[in-house]
């Protein structure tokens, strides 16, 4: 009768786990990259009764049960968080706890930037990763807690070339209506933008004079404003001839800037690099079609992104784009015996191969997704299903107990009378 009892308790024991296993699953139905928990059941030892061909064997229960995490891939959303990050294949994020210095892993992608300018998970942990030198990361040096420079202000660039895409009429009438203005911002050694104004002039059928001129209030002295002048020739189908292609950029020079800025010499590119010219005169209206010029104002950080492939980049105010780092990846073969500590985050056991680290894509790890997070993989269905069957047995198993319990009492009963 006693094995009976044991064996019902065990059972009692292991279902209760079980529901709370289920539990578990169910409460982080929405934990970014969780992964959920199926329950395993294996009984315990047989004790023989009796011998000869045919014995008795009569099981003493279900022994403590055992979990295994299931680490199938998690739905994907995007969520258009800057900093958000969501793997899509094999892998796991490398995190570091700033308390303890031990390194842990997570599938949990919703990383922010601190108030140091430290890029951290939920839990507060550093994400690891490789810092750009100079814009390019090598992902095979060690890694370091990806760090933003908040706060930082990328200096301007010089203008040294530029260009413009114009049409000059090739209908104007010289000396009536045939000017035409072209403005075009560049920018000097200390970031201060300043307008320049190409003046075209038609001065005979298929001939223009043009003057490069600045503001005067942009030059120390005031005087002449007039950067730069000469001709320009056009042939019958419209397309420049003189300065001719191959002649090199016609040069702009700016002395004594009133910010007390470095001299500029920008060069002015006539034509493309397919040798085309950049001015036309053809039977249209004069416009300006487009400008392009290299330099650029100074600028501050506005925000940090993440991007497909984990590259962290900083936007500047200026419209540049500058990388700042790329999130490392761990790769692990036996995933199942990583520890959950906490916070999402997984540590390695004594039975946790050898990890290795590497970018997205590489050596079997999977993608980074910018701007999206990976959900649970916890199922509410399969998890109700699997409530009712171990509610279920629970009240089995306490039948087993009431019955054996009535079982005795009619044996004393018996013994007494």
């Amino acid at each position: 009768m006693f094995p009976g009892f044991s064996s019902a308790l065990s059972a009692l024991t292991a279902d209760s786990n079980a529901i709370d296993v289920c539990g578990n699953n169910l409460a982080n139905l929405n934990t970014p990259g969780f992964k959920a928990a199926q329950v395993e059941f294996s009984d315990l030892m047989s004790e023989t009764i009796g011998g000869g061909l045919n014995p008795a064997q009569i099981g003493m229960g279900v022994g403590p049960i055992g979990t295994n995490t299931n680490y199938i891939q998690g739905a994907i959303t995007t969520t258009n968080g800057p900093t958000d990050a969501a793997i899509e294949g094999n892998g796991f994020f490398v995190v570091q706890d700033p308390g303890s210095g031990q390194t842990l892993y997570t599938r949990d992608g919703s990383f922010q930037v601190d108030s140091a300018g430290n890029l951290v998970t939920a839990g507060g942990q550093n994400v690891q990763g490789w810092l750009a030198v100079n814009g390019t990361v090598n992902p095979n040096g060690p890694t370091s807690n990806l760090t933003v420079p908040t706060g930082a202000l990328v200096p301007g660039t010089t203008t040294t070339t530029m260009s413009l895409d114009v049409n000059l009429n090739a209908g104007a009438t010289a000396g009536s209506g045939s000017t035409f203005s072209a403005p075009i911002q560049v920018y000097d050694s200390l970031g201060t933008s300043h307008t320049l104004t190409v003046n075209f002039t038609e001065t005979a059928a298929n001939s223009w004079s043009y003057t490069v001129t600045i503001p005067a209030s942009d030059l120390a002295s005031g005087g002449n404003t007039t950067l730069a002048s000469g001709t320009m020739t056009f042939d019958g189908n419209g397309n420049l001839t003189s300065p001719a292609p191959g002649s090199g950029p016609q040069t702009i020079a700016i002395q004594g800037l009133a910010d007390g800025a470095n001299n500029m010499s920008i060069g002015w590119n006539l034509f493309n690099a397919a040798g085309d010219s950049n001015i036309t005169q053809l039977s249209e209206t004069s416009s300006l079609e487009g400008e392009t010029q290299n330099g650029m104002a100074p600028g501050q950080i506005t925000n940090v992104t993440l991007q497909n492939g984990g590259l962290l980049m900083a936007n500047y105010s200026n419209g540049q784009q500058v990388t700042v780092g790329q999130l490392a990846m761990a790769g692990i073969q036996n995933p199942n015996t990583l520890i959950s500590v906490g916070n999402n985050n997984l540590e390695a056991s004594a039975e946790t191969a050898p990890v290795v680290l590497g970018g997205a894509n590489t050596g079997g790890l999977g993608q980074v997704l910018g701007g999206s997070l990976e959900g649970s993989t916890s199922d509410m269905a399969a998890e109700f299903t699997n409530l009712l069957t171990y509610e279920r047995s629970y009240q089995a198993a306490g039948r087993v107990i009431t019955t054996g319990d009535q079982m005795m009492q009619d044996t004393l009963s018996l013994i007494q009378g």
